[in-house]
Formats: C-alpha cells, sequence, structure tokens
C-alpha cells in the first residue's frame, strides 16, 4: 500500500495525485468496451480491463512502487498473472491471453500455460496477497458478483477468434495506454476523439472536388470517362457492405475516385473511419495532401492522419498527429500496406493499439497487385474475416487486378465490381499501342541511343545499376539539360526536384529523355509520348505503359516498346513473375491490357508459387494463427532444438529491409546542405529526438540495400544517428559518395541495386 494506505495503479503526477487502482481498473474496462463495441466485444474487453492490473494490489508491489516513484526504475515485479488466473476462471479462456501480453505482446497458449505453471513461490504468495487485498482493501464488487462471460458464438471458429483476440487486445492495450497518459497529463478524462459524422465529410468533399474541377487549368481528353469512374464509385458506395473492386486503367483519377466512394460508403452505413493503405511512401504523401485538400473544413480542423512505415520519420512536433498517429484516433488515415498489414500480424502493444479502428471502417487497398504474393493467404484470410464478422469493407483497386478468387480465403465470395464492364473501359481508354522488341533485343547501349533519336522519351529498367547505365550513355548523345535519372539511389527531395523538371520540359514541349528504375510506376504522375520498358512481370509493364500518352492527348496513340536487353539486370523475385508474363503476353500473344490474359497470368503466378501448399509461407502462418501462436506468427516457429525463431516463415511485407541512410549531398544547394547535417547532429546528440527534427529528415533519406552492411568498405561511410545501421529502425548518415545526377555511389558489387 502507498500514501494514506490507498491502493494505487501509478505513483504521483505533476499535480501531487496518485492514480488509485480501482479508479484506473474501471477507467479501462469502460474504454476497452467503448473501443470494442463495434465489433460485439464490449463485455469481453470489459473484463480483461477490469482484471489487467489486478496483481498491482499485492502489498510487495504496492511497496516497490513507492519506493521508484519520482524514478525512471519500473517495479519490476509482475502484475499480469492474477488477472489472467482470473480472466481464465470467468470463462474467458485464450482471452486471458490480451492480459498476460498486454505489455511483452501477445504469445502462445503454450507459452502462457508454462507460464502459469512454473509461478515462483514469492509470485504466488503475491497473487493470494493480492486478491485478498482486492476483496478487503480495494472492493471491486464486481468480482464478487462474477460469472461466466459469454464469448461471440462466431468467434468459436478458429480465425475468427484470432482475430477478435487481435481487435479485443488492441482495445485493452489502447485503453490502459490512455487511462493511464491520462493520469500523468492531470486530465480529467481520456483524450478520446469522438466519432466524425460522415455526411459531413462527404459533403465538404464533394464541394471541395467541384471547386478543383472548376479551377482545373488543363482538361484531358479523358475527364468524361475519370467523371464516370466517379460516379461508378458514388453509385455503388449504396451497396450492402462487403468487398468492392475497381477496376480502372492508370490515369483514371483512382486517388479522388476511391476516396469518394469511401467516404460516400461510411456516410451511408453509419461506418466510423476510413483507411487508405498504399503500397510506395511517395504515393502515401501524394494522396494525403489530395485528401487533406478536399477535406479540410473551414476551422481548418484535422482530418486526415498520414501515417507511414520504415523507419519512424513520420512523427509531427503537432500534438494530435503524434498521438493520433499511436492509434489512428483520426477519422481518415493514409498509410501504407506495409504499416496496415505488419500491424495487423504483429503481437506487441505499441504496434497493435491501433487495430480496433479497423471495425466499422472502409479499407481501400490501392494498387492492389503490389502485396506480396507469399503474404497472400494470411492477408485475404484476414481481409475476409474482418468483412465477413467485424463490420469492415474492403475495396480493391488496381489497373491490374489480380484473381484473388483463384485463392482459398475468397473462393465463393461475393464482391461488387464498381465498373460494370471494365473490358469496354479499359477499350474505351486506350491510350497506348505496345511493340515488342524481344527477341532479338536491342542492349542497353542500343536501347540508349534508340531512345535518344525521340525528342520526348522515358525508359523504364529494372535496376539502379541498368538505369545508370543508360544514362551515362545518353550524357555521351545529348546536350546538357536533356537526360535525366531517377532512382532509389537518389533521395526524395532530389527525385522530387528531377521530376519537377521533367514535367516542365513535357508541358514546354522541350527534348526530355528520363530513365527511371521502376519507382516511376508507383502512381508518379508523368505523360511522355513514348516509353521503353525492360521486360518485368505484366503488371510492371501494364503500370509502365500508364505513363504514356496518360492523359490521352496525343493526335495519335502513344507507344510503348518492350525490350529484353541481354545485359540488363533482373531481382531474382523476378524469375518466376517474367516466366509466367513470357507465357500470356508478348508477340502473337496478347498485349498487358488483356483482362482475360491477365486474370490467367496471376493463376499461372499463384500456382507455380504454390501458395495453396500447405508448407508455403503463407500457409504455415496461417497455421499459426488458427493454433493462436502470435509468436511465430511475427517471429516465426522456433526450432525444437535451439528454441530459435526461425524467421524465413514470419509474416513480413518485405522479404529484406533496406539500410536507411541521411544523404545531405542530396539537398538542392550548399545553404540547404547545411541545414541537414545540423540536423543530423541534433538528433545524433538529442537524449530524445524531436519529431519534427526527424519529419524535417525524411525528404534527405533513401535505402540502400542490406547487403551494403556486410561490405566493410561500404559500412565505414555509415555513421550512425540513431542505432545501428542494419539494425531495424535504425538511421544513419550516409558520408559516401554522391552524384547530383544519380545519387549513392556504391560500388556496384556492394548491393543488387534493386529498385
Amino acid at each position: 500500500m502507498s500514501a494514506g494506505g490507498s491502493i494505487y495503479a501509478h505513483s504521483e503526477n505533476g499535480q501531487g495525485d496518485w492514480h488509485t487502482l480501482t479508479d484506473h481498473l474501471r477507467g479501462t474496462a469502460e474504454l476497452a468496451a467503448r473501443f470494442a463495441a463495434p465489433f460485439g466485444g464490449e463485455r469481453v474487453a470489459w473484463w480483461l480491463g477490469l482484471l489487467h492490473d489486478c496483481g498491482k494490489a499485492a502489498g510487495g508491489w504496492q511497496k516497490r512502487l513507492a519506493l521508484v516513484a519520482g524514478t525512471d526504475q519500473p517495479v519490476g515485479l509482475d502484475h499480469k498473472m492474477l488477472g489472467t488466473r482470473l480472466a481464465m476462471g470467468q470463462g474467458l479462456g485464450s482471452f486471458a491471453m490480451a492480459i498476460a501480453g498486454h505489455h511483452g505482446g501477445l504469445t502462445s497458449p503454450e507459452a502462457l500455460r508454462e507460464r502459469l505453471k512454473n509461478l515462483t513461490k514469492s509470485e504466488q504468495e503475491r497473487e493470494a496477497d493480492a486478491l485478498r487485498m482486492l476483496i478487503n482493501e480495494a472492493p471491486l464488487p464486481e468480482l464478487a458478483a462474477a460469472g461466466n462471460v459469454a464469448i461471440p458464438e462466431a468467434w468459436k471458429q478458429p480465425l475468427v477468434r484470432e482475430m477478435a483476440l487481435r481487435l479485443t487486445f488492441s482495445s485493452l492495450c489502447d485503453a490502459d495506454f490512455l487511462d493511464t497518459a491520462a493520469h500523468f497529463a492531470g486530465a480529467a478524462r481520456p483524450a478520446v476523439r469522438s466519432d466524425e459524422d460522415f455526411m459531413v465529410l462527404r459533403d465538404r468533399f464533394e464541394k471541395a472536388r467541384a471547386a478543383l474541377l472548376r479551377e482545373r487549368a488543363n482538361p484531358s481528353a479523358i475527364d468524361e470517362d475519370r467523371e464516370a469512374v466517379y460516379r461508378a464509385c458514388v453509385t455503388a458506395s449504396g451497396a450492402k457492405q462487403g468487398v468492392f473492386r475497381l477496376a480502372a486503367p492508370t490515369g483514371v483519377g483512382k486517388t479522388i475516385s476511391t476516396g469518394g466512394f469511401a467516404l460516400h460508403h461510411a456516410a451511408a452505413h453509419g461506418l466510423r473511419r476510413v483507411i487508405v493503405a498504399v503500397p510506395f511512401l511517395t504515393i502515401t504523401e501524394q494522396n494525403a495532401a489530395v485528401y487533406r485538400t478536399l477535406l479540410s473544413g473551414a476551422d481548418g480542423a484535422d482530418v486526415v492522419l498520414e501515417h507511414h512505415s520504415g523507419v519512424d520519420l513520420d512523427q509531427t512536433s503537432r500534438r494530435w498527429a503524434r498521438l493520433a498517429a499511436e492509434n489512428w484516433d483520426a477519422p481518415f488515415v493514409v498509410t501504407t500496406t506495409v504499416r496496415l498489414f505488419e500491424s495487423l500480424f504483429d503481437r506487441r502493444p505499441a504496434a497493435m493499439r491501433r487495430l480496433h479502428r479497423l471495425a466499422g471502417a472502409v479499407i481501400v487497398l490501392d494498387e492492389v497487385q503490389s502485396l506480396p504474393h507469399q503474404m497472400l493467404m494470411p492477408i485475404l484470410g484476414a481481409l475476409r474475416t474482418l468483412v465477413d464478422y467485424f463490420g469492415v469493407t474492403v475495396l480493391l483497386a488496381s489497373a491490374t487486378q489480380p484473381d484473388f478468387w483463384h485463392l482459398s480465403p475468397f473462393r465463393e465470395l461475393c464482391a461488387t465490381e464498381i465498373v460494370e464492364n471494365p473490358v469496354a473501359l479499359v477499350t474505351r481508354l486506350r491510350r497506348v499501342t505496345f511493340e515488342w522488341r524481344i527477341d532479338p533485343s536491342p542492349t542497353l547501349a542500343e536501347l540508349a541511343e534508340d531512345a535518344a533519336g525521340h525528342r520526348q522519351a522515358l525508359v523504364v529498367v529494372n535496376t539502379t545499376a541498368d538505369a545508370r547505365t543508360v544514362f551515362d550513355a545518353w550524357n555521351s548523345q545529348v546536350p546538357d539539360g536533356v537526360a535525366w535519372h531517377l532512382s532509389t539511389r537518389m533521395c526524395a527531395a532530389h527525385r522530387r526536384r528531377v521530376l519537377t523538371a521533367v514535367r516542365k520540359r513535357l508541358d514546354a514541349k522541350q527534348p526530355v529523355l528520363l530513365v527511371s528504375t521502376q519507382l516511376i510506376e508507383a502512381g508518379v504522375d508523368v505523360d511522355f509520348p513514348i516509353v521503353y520498358r525492360a521486360m518485368a512481370p505484366a503488371d510492371s509493364l501494364l503500370q509502365a505503359a500508364g505513363r504514356a500518352n496518360r492523359e490521352g492527348n496525343l493526335a495519335t496513340l502513344g507507344r510503348v516498346i518492350i525490350v529484353d536487353p541481354p545485359d540488363a539486370g533482373q531481382p531474382s523475385a523476378y524469375k518466376t513473375l517474367v516466366e509466367a508474363t513470357r507465357l500470356h503476353f508478348g508477340p502473337g500473344r496478347a498485349d498487358p491490357d488483356c483482362l482475360d490474359a491477365l486474370r490467367a497470368y496471376y493463376q499461372s503466378v499463384y500456382g507455380a508459387l504454390n501458395l495453396e501448399d500447405p508448407r508455403s509461407v503463407g500457409q504455415r502462418i496461417q497455421d499459426a494463427r488458427h493454433r493462436l501462436d502470435f509468436s511465430a506468427v511475427t517471429d516465426g516457429p522456433r526450432d525444437p532444438v535451439t528454441d530459435i525463431p526461425d524467421r524465413r516463415y514470419a509474416f513480413k511485407m518485405i522479404s529484406q529491409d533496406g539500410v536507411a541512410v541521411v544523404t545531405s549531398r542530396g539537398a538542392a544547394d550548399e545553404l540547404e546542405r547545411a541545414e541537414v547535417e545540423a540536423l543530423v547532429q541534433r538528433v545524433r546528440n538529442a537524449p530524445r529526438p524531436e519529431g519534427e527534427d526527424l519529419r524535417r529528415l525524411q525528404p534527405y533519406v533513401t535505402t540502400v540495400h542490406p547487403s551494403a552492411v556486410r561490405n566493410p568498405g561500404a559500412l565505414a561511410l555509415m555513421k550512425p544517428i540513431l542505432g545501428e545501421p542494419g539494425q531495424p529502425g535504425s538511421l544513419a548518415e550516409w558520408d559516401g559518395g554522391y552524384d547530383q545526377h544519380t545519387g549513392i555511389e556504391l560500388d556496384p558489387r556492394t548491393e543488387d541495386f534493386v529498385c
């Protein structure tokens, strides 16, 4: 017991008030129930909240709390097992895992049984003491009246139970954090935003969109079709909740159309949130800016939350954004598919706090063809469960719609096609012709020479090394200012400057040649009359075609020339995909915009990758989910001999994490470079870096292949800023070469130069 004989959950705050245990338990219970109500889990979450910190009532724990009060030291005594045991005694079964893991993370039923079985004598004594204190000194009459808690019938299905446990765990962790934070902030109640009225947001969006269309300076030949697609989205939004598909060609305005669908659908069905997930950080920034423009109220209220993945550089100094990013407490969230799905399949409280926000939400998955094939089985399985049991609507948007219905999680799942006749739309919007120069194919040097014969041309290759080769060839052939290079060797600020210059030259009808890796296909809005594309998976070929005659304003069709240079590189992951592409597309076969051929292509890919095989990565993850083995899902199954997790079979959206480095040489001028270097030093030396400093560094960050840290020469050029280079979440300063045209300079043997 602490001051005055009371029992406390937390030590004094800035106002000198201690947080009583009963207040904390009841406050957490009520908030957890509120969070879980949208998916029918309020009673389960309420009991988890009421029981989660019961172990803190033990006299030994209270004495330690008093001893460490005012310091940064933890109490150091377990307080989770009593609540876990009480929850199991009340029929909560596996949901008691949420209490056991509300600090360290979800594990598995086997791990929990072992933990409970191996309690030390002192732990058992503390449990008994805590229970006695709760009954006698800090009475919770709810405990005396407790009976078995009813678990929703649907939750007894293995994968539904697994998802329900994830969402109730999220509700508990978020409620616990917010109630605790309110105490230390001296606030009367936790900071929880009221749900927005989506009818208001819908109308605001429509009004802003109409104004945007009126002010548009350069009409496009396909504006009428863009309007038709938007109207189809609005019409479809009134249909019942479920899975929707938007199959529409690139350049048709999917960003605004999908946003319009989501807002209208949320308003029609009384939903709580819109979550837009895109595959690339560049699109996240771009789309968030569009939505922010269309949804910002007259009072300047924050509506759109932009939340990234990778190194946590997305936290801003604005308190709202910083807090909302932790648990998606915003009505409209723009994030990456990496952030969305790695959070969904994580097991740690910090990553999972936001998951309860998925219930009763519209999830828009843009460029859905980019989801990693090896993770499709768990991803599709989770989406199906969320749609069927947790009030979620999913919109799959892509010009190259994958045939997910060929895979077991989506079989017999009804979907609403937003565009009733996508084949007719594709035919009407065809803005290019495809030419195949693959047998024989020009070399990279010949490709560069051929492209240089055109006034304006884009060349898309598969590796950064190939991009450098083409650019170097142009440098000796064309006047200064004509040739440009774009790849992930360049930081974002550098890439933006290049794109700005290239667009200006395109608009002014000046000569311009651009060579890029596939990052140009990630929603980048450029419009060339001719595009060369090195052989790649079919969806990449079609995405590249979306950069040719994008606005449909040419007198003739644009040209897309597909080549297969014998001296070009290719990511190892492309092998199976390119083989399937050759099977279905090419001379005498279909072009990449043939929807029937695309469907057959995806079926070939799924079969070649054996996604349904029980030994595949995805199916092993699904098996771990069936067993509620959250550790195996996130970290991989443990070796029975060494007990070391095998991360080859863990859920991971990106197969290899790159090494994030700040490149001050990517700044536009010496003044800007000095500012970046000063920021680096401030972040490096700060006990806790400011979010605003990290955000300002983001445009100067690039990512090198992880193999670079295995090269002593390259590693020596990475000066640590946060953590050690190559470790998760680390950030380093690049002290090596940086070419003002092509970016970071590495020995070609140092990395694979993919992307």
